[in-house]
């Protein structure tokens, strides 16, 4: 039966529907995570899965037999879960072996990974245009100057982007989404959305718009 099992999750397609319920997890957040961090794959992505589904830390034995992957792949994606914030490597008193356990709760763990992540890209690319105009320096000429108005009008958005995280400070560490939204007071998060759609030209005046023109006659 165990062998059966363990089969079925390798790469045979799964008749059982707690094993088609458990291959189609494995599948889809292996995707989504492997989409959202460079250098992790899609078993990688299988292995937060495999960890949400566990109901104590596993150790690169159990994924390896569990996803039916070699110790090698499972310990290279391990280590990128483990750079990311993802993951982290626990050891029993008296166990010669780690085993390993995903940072939070799922998908929070992962979400708050990949939000440390983009505010990292953003100062990384401020400093990076920052830099590059400093290179610049005071060159002048025709694509001196379209080359400093790009980076110019680039720099200023991601320093944009970078005052919301100032303003909305996210810590390097798993987060609680479900705790943070629950502390919010009712009326924040329909303001933040109707702002958000009269922003985007979703709001009540842009949708009455093209009606009232229609009405309007010349």
């Amino acid at each position: 039966m165990a062998k059966a099992e363990n089969k079925a999750r390798s790469g045979a397609a799964p008749t059982d529907p707690v094993a088609l319920a458990r291959s189609t997890v494995l599948e889809g957040v292996g995707r989504e995570v492997a989409a959202s961090f460079p250098g992790i794959t899609r078993l990688g992505g299988q292995i937060v899965a495999a960890l949400y589904l566990a109901d104590e830390p596993l150790s690169m034995d159990a994924l390896s037999e569990e996803l039916g992957r070699s110790k090698s792949n499972v310990f290279a994606n391990l280590r990128g879960l483990e750079a990311a914030g993802i993951v982290e490597r626990r050891r029993a008193s008296g166990s010669r072996h780690d085993a390993f356990a995903l940072r939070g709760k799922y998908p929070d763990v992962v979400v708050g990974a990949y939000l440390s992540r983009l505010r990292r890209v953003v100062l990384d690319k401020v400093n990076l245009c920052g830099r590059a105009l400093e290179m610049l320096g005071d060159t002048r000429g025709e694509e001196a100057d379209a080359m400093r108005e790009k980076l110019t009008s680039l720099q200023s958005k991601y320093e944009r982007f970078a005052t919301v995280f100032e303003l909305v400070p996210i810590a390097d560490g798993p987060i609680d989404l479900e705790e943070v939204l629950d502390g919010l007071p009712p009326n924040i998060l329909g303001t933040v959305a109707t702002m958000a759609k009269r922003a985007l030209g979703l709001g009540p005046r842009a949708a009455a718009g093209p009606k009232a023109a229609a009405g309007r006659k010349p």
